[in-house]
């Protein structure tokens, strides 16, 4: 009997939402990974694939979020507006040539265009002392802060999961962190990548190439009238194998299961 209460609650997971397909979106950007999804309101998690779904890697700009709200916190910058004077260089073998980047920016044009450098001189302020208190805090990442350099998130050993990534979104959505209700309002600000009359999709995303392979990410969650849905999808390919689609196909495949889901139109 327990057996039976068993496969019937996973053939009802899988099929609570009719005709679902987590795999196809996968199949058509020919690339491995998964996406976690979570329905606020229901309660309910929707994985695509449970044991990547609680593999720890480098979360690479994902890491913008948390780190815009503990340099708030902390005061290494007053607020979005904030212009970060240009470092004058950066590693292009490292990071890619990006010559839109390099000027005088703010902390809301660099998450926007995922401006590193940015986010590394204001990191270089923080301190990993205070980052491995908020990191613990906010139950965020595996705590590795070994790497010598200050852009631990994107070489190293420090890593997080998807179901990880998602919950932590969550708490950010609850304001159950210990930040201010004023970095929650500019974090929220400058998270918006898309809003239309029936939802508001606020996101980030984020790719690193380390270890061989390219690691890449799309988080955030879609708030709706009737409930929020928050999702982690993370792609992850060896360097050698080449696939131009696969920037994009971290929001491709996200939107293609969140409109199943009915969380987006």
């Amino acid at each position: 009997m327990r057996l039976w209460l068993l496969c019937f609650l996973a053939f009802s997971f899988f099929t609570s939402f009719g005709q679902v397909d987590l795999k196809k979106p996968f199949q058509d950007c020919g690339l491995n990974g998964s996406t976690t999804v979570y329905d606020y309101k229901h309660q309910r998690w929707t994985v695509s694939d449970e044991a990547d779904s609680r593999k720890e890697t480098l979360p690479a700009s994902t890491f913008k979020i948390i780190n815009t709200l503990i340099a708030l916190e902390t005061g290494v910058i007053r607020d979005e507006n904030e212009i970060v004077a240009w470092v004058g260089k950066v590693d292009t073998v490292l990071y890619g040539y990006r010559p839109e980047i390099y000027h005088n920016m703010s902390m809301k044009e660099a998450f926007e265009q995922s401006a590193g450098w940015v986010y590394i001189e204001l990191a270089k302020r923080i301190g990993k002392e205070r980052y491995r208190q908020y990191l613990q805090r906010c139950h965020y990442g595996n705590g590795n802060l070994s790497h010598p350099d200050d852009d631990f998130w994107n070489f190293g050993a420090f890593g997080i999961s998807p179901r990880n990534q998602v919950l932590f979104l969550k708490d950010v959505y609850d304001e159950k962190l210990p930040f201010s209700k004023r970095s929650y309002a500019i974090l929220k600000r400058i998270m918006v990548a898309e809003q239309t009359d029936a939802y508001t999709i606020r996101a980030k995303t984020g790719w690193t190439r380390y270890g061989g392979n390219d690691t890449g990410w799309w988080v955030g969650y879609v708030e709706r009238n009737d409930t929020v849905y928050f999702f982690a999808t993370r792609l992850i390919k060896p360097r050698s194998t080449p696939n131009p689609n696969f920037a994009a196909c971290r929001k491709t495949i996200t939107t293609a299961i969140l409109r199943q889901l009915k969380a987006i139109e």
